[in-house]
């Protein structure tokens, strides 16, 4: 039996074993197991009957969005989120390259709509295309900006995601967590492979339409507000996420009771931060993935945990390192790239730096952004910059130190409530952690926060290093005395 076939087969289950259980909850009202099954197979013969192929999906987080997205599975069709943080271009360019021929939501340009030669329908938005290709068996393509301003489709089947969603109800199974809370947009991957594992362990899902997270605003006393009401037992959470709730908790603020299960994934988690949620007994359990491995390859969980790691890999996955030390991973694996030939090789190579011991990965970095100092250590800023953003008075940070005899770190206060003192004690507390050659010689204050609106972040977060250096350039060469060109 294919996952996916299992994954249908367990919500019948269900739809007999807890009929009354509320499977899907926003604040517009639920659906119970019982109903569950209908709905999708209604909305999945509607998607048939007018001929959709590839839907894109354009709602704000809801049991609509993941109604829809389970009708497209159940269909058969291939689904495109759009995140709610891409800009118009992005969306042209999602449009354009995935060949969409049906859009659920009403974007607010409609102009864009029609450009792109759609009508409005009942459904959304509808028009005829042809001849677009993409691998066989795509279910799902997710756009990852990476550190290009073009997002990348990745093409994955529904195996290879309910694979994941398998291995992620099995690895929190003893903790049996029945009420699932959905924070990021369902548009990333990361929280709706969440959903799906939630639903394969019988749990309610909760959505709010306002989580307190706006792009990469955070809304704090809305997020306690809806932690504090729903008292969810499990959560997935970005590490910026895990931070704020961190420094609530120590400013008084109180935190659920309820939780069982918080996983943490989508970049580097700071041991420090991890250190204060075990003071604070938050069950906390980092993980590491990508969109190009359906999402989740590792994670700590209950009985196999280690600190300073990201857990053993999942079932699913087998891993490995190349003699350079990048990750390569075998195992529910994108079909390929839109537009792309697929590879034929066997392990994914993900550009990532890794270390094992005993099972246990441990990431140090992108492949990329790796440099040389003068001195020819290596260093992978992601390491530093996660030391140096765990303390209170750090926002956002970047590191660099390419042939320079010392490492720059370019900073953003988390507010102005923080003096130059405060910094100044926050880089002396991270280079106590840090080797003497990862450690910051020299710092300045950003002249604005990195957003994606001044073309210093990717849409999903991520810094554009080549962009800020170049916009900080002559401030950075002044930090140092010598004549070293950046």
């Amino acid at each position: 039996m294919t996952a996916l076939e299992r994954f249908w087969q367990q919500l019948a289950q269900y739809a007999q074993q807890r009929p009354g259980k509320i499977a899907l909850a926003d604040e517009q009202g639920s659906i119970a197991y019982a109903d569950l099954s209908t709905e999708v197979q209604q909305r999945a013969d509607r998607l048939r009957a007018l001929g959709c192929r590839c839907v894109a999906l354009a709602l704000d987080n809801g049991r609509d969005w993941l109604l829809w997205d389970l009708a497209i599975l159940r269909a058969g069709l291939t689904c495109v989120p759009i995140a709610p943080f891409f800009t118009e271009a992005q969306r042209r360019h999602l449009l354009q390259t995935a060949g969409v021929d049906t859009l659920i939501g009403l974007p607010d340009d409609s102009a864009l709509m029609r450009e792109q030669g759609f009508a409005s329908t009942s459904l959304g938005w509808q028009r005829t295309l042809f001849g677009v290709g993409m691998p066989s068996g795509t279910a799902k393509i997710t756009f990852t900006s990476g550190t290009t301003g073009t997002p990348k489709g990745v093409c994955l089947s529904a195996e290879a995601m309910l694979q994941v969603a398998d291995s992620l109800r099995d690895a929190c199974s003893s903790l049996n967590p029945q009420q699932h809370l959905i924070l990021l947009p369902l548009a990333v991957l990361l929280d709706n492979l969440g959903a799906y594992t939630a639903l394969l362990n019988g749990a309610s899902i909760t959505v709010p339409a306002d989580s307190g997270l706006h792009g990469s605003q955070l809304d704090m006393p809305r997020l306690l507000q809806v932690l504090n009401h729903y008292q969810p037992h499990s959560l997935i959470l970005v590490p910026q996420l895990l931070q704020a709730l961190l420094q609530a908790a120590d400013a008084g603020a109180p935190l659920p009771r309820s939780l069982r299960f918080i996983a943490v994934g989508g970049g580097r988690v700071a041991p420090a931060l991890l250190d204060r949620a075990e003071q604070l007994s938050l069950p906390v359990f980092e993980g590491y993935g990508l969109s190009e491995c359906a999402s989740v390859v590792c994670l700590n969980r209950p009985g196999q945990q280690r600190a300073g790691t990201v857990g053993r890999a999942l079932p699913h996955v087998d891993i490995k390192l190349a003699d350079d030390g990048e990750i390569l991973v075998r195992g529910a694996r994108a079909l390929g790239y839109l537009g792309e030939p697929g590879s034929s090789d066997e392990y994914w190579p993900t550009g990532d730096l890794g270390r094992l011991e005993d099972g246990y990965l441990s990431i140090l970095g992108r492949k990329k952004n790796q440099f040389i100092t003068a001195y020819g250590r290596n260093v992978n800023p992601e390491w530093v910059e996660a030391e140096l953003t765990s303390h209170p008075a750090i926002a956002q940070v970047l590191v660099y130190g390419e042939a320079l005899p010392t490492n720059l770190a370019l900073i953003v206060p988390r507010s102005t409530a923080f003096s130059v003192d405060d910094i100044t004690q926050a880089v002396a507390r991270a280079n106590s952690q840090l080797p003497d050659y990862a450690q910051i010689g020299a710092w300045l204050t950003a002249s604005e926060p990195f957003s994606a609106a001044n073309g210093q972040l990717t849409s999903n977060g991520r810094l554009r290093r080549d962009s800020i250096t170049e916009h900080y350039r002559p401030a950075l060469l002044g930090l140092i005395n010598e004549d070293i060109a950046l």
